[in-house]
Parts: C-alpha cells; structure tokens; sequence
C-alpha cells in the first residue's frame, strides 16, 4: 500500500524490498516467509506543489510473509480477507515519513509535515489477462490518515483509483509495472497540505482556507531485475501533476508539476522452507 502523501513515502521504501520478490503470478511453491536487507536512494517533493526536493539514502530489513490472511508482502502490511479469480480485497498499513519545515522555503517557521500513517480498506479487480506474463487491474484504495507528532491525531482521508499494469519476465527473472491514478482528499487532509492560518501569514504568504477535492495526478513505473537467487535490483520514476488541483491558489502551492525517483537493491538473508498456496498478485505498489 503506496503512501501518497509526504516527502519520502515510508510504505514505498518498506515495499520496496518486497516488490522485488515478486516473482511470479503464481506464489505456490514460493517460501511463507522471507527475510532480509533493502536499500534505496530516493529524492521526493517535499509535499504535492512544493519547490523543494527530499533526498534521502536509507537501509531497512524487511520480512516477507505469504499467508493466507496476514501478509507483508509486496502490496505493503495487512489482512487479505476476500480473494477470488478476478477480485480481492483487504485493510492495510502504509505511512509517509516527516518533513521539517525549516528545510522548505514555502512553509518557513510553519508547523512541521510530522509522520503520516495511512490505514483502510482496498479493493483490488483484475481487468484482463492479456497473455501469460501480463495483466490489466483496477484498485480503489480508501486511506484514513493520522499524524504521529506529539501524540496522535487523525488528518483526514485520501481516495486514489488507479489502473496498474504489470509484466513478469520469464522465470521472474524481472517485473516492470505502469500505473496511472488520481489522488483526492478530504477538507482536513488537503488544510494539512495548504491551509496557512492566519498567525502564519506574511507578506509572500497570505492567510488561505484549503477545500476538499483533488490533491494530484499521477504516472509511475516501476522495475526490477534479478541478480542471483538472493539479490535483486529495482529502479522507480514517478510524473505528479497538480494541475486542476482544488487548493492550486494556495501560497504554499509553488508547483504544477513533481519527479521522484529512486533506485535500491534488496538482498534475502533466511527463507522459510515451509511453502505459500494460492495465488498472488505481481504488485510492486510504491508509487
């Protein structure tokens, strides 16, 4: 579950060790569970609009589990409780890492961009199969947001339809995924972004009110390849767009357009030998 929301999406990074597992449509015969170590560099806007990019170099150790209903796998953290031939659906965990205000020129001596968790349901329906290693699917993913800073607080919600295609190489030996989608939030979680109270207004910032609707759009791929049985590398590029977005006239709106992107690699340490059943998705979701 991709993280739409801040600087360096958490829930990217942490899937991004785990999408280069995806091996196969198929994961019978694949370990329940895999651990090991993914690194990646990777340079975001500092929020949907902003002038300023985060860059960021991290190492993190993942586990990749395959059960039936519990699963940490490439689509993020959560529980799968429907599954059929063309439909799944399930409630998952993703989040955003912080922004310090200091470091972005719009929101200078503004309230930091505190850690973002995303939480919700997600439905999953595969469109077509288009051959053997390709296929078409829509998801509709609706996230409730909360911001860990001095204490919890809820940030609104956020809905991203989007279409996804994704190809497996012979053998899993490499994926590509393209997906295109819309990102629109509720009143709280677009104030969060572009809403500047008055005891923050100057003369370059004036005092806004931000409204609910579209937050972006946006165009993603995503690739890995596979070195040896353990190592595998992964590359991302991400096109947002804010044009038509509903707080465009926001001061702390400074751009129409946003590239993150980012490259890493993700090495498994241990893997079970006991073996997954069913049948699995090729979903690299870190867009």
């Amino acid at each position: 579950m991709k993280s739409i929301l801040t600087a360096v999406p958490l829930a990217s990074i942490l899937a991004l060790p785990l999408a280069v597992h995806a091996q196969s449509t198929d994961e019978a015969g694949l370990p329940l569970w895999e651990l090991g170590i993914g690194a990646a560099a990777i340079s975001t806007p500092a929020y949907p609009g902003a002038d300023d990019q985060n860059n960021r170099a991290l190492a993190l150790p993942f586990i990749l589990y395959r059960g039936e209903i519990l699963r940490a796998d490439q689509s993020g953290i959560g529980a799968r409780l429907f599954r059929s031939d063309r439909v799944e659906f399930d409630i998952g965990l993703a989040g955003a890492l912080p922004s310090d205000s200091d470091d972005v020129e719009a929101r200078r001596g503004m309230p930091d961009l505190g850690t973002l968790f995303e939480f919700g349901p997600r439905l999953k329906v595969k469109i077509a199969d288009l051959d053997r290693s390709s296929r078409l699917r829509a998801e509709l993913p609706l996230r409730a947001v909360i911001e860990a800073r001095g204490g919890l607080r809820r940030q609104g919600w956020t809905f991203e339809p989007r279409l996804v295609y994704e190809r497996v190489g012979e053998g899993g030996a490499w994926t590509f995924q393209g997906q295109v989608s819309a990102v629109v939030g509720d009143k709280r979680i677009q104030r969060y972004f572009y809403e500047v109270q008055p005891q923050y207004a100057n003369a370059n910032r004036p005092a806004f009110d931000a409204d609910a609707g579209l937050l972006l759009t946006r165009l993603g791929v995503f690739g890995t390849r596979r070195i040896n049985r353990d190592l595998r590398l992964f590359g991302f590029l991400r096109l947002e767009s804010y044009k038509g977005a509903a707080n465009r006239d926001s001061p702390l709106h400074v751009r129409d357009h946003g590239v993150s992107g980012g490259f890493g690699f993700a090495w498994t340490w241990k893997r079970s030998s006991r073996r997954a059943s069913g049948a699995e998705t090729v979903d690299p979701n870190m867009m």
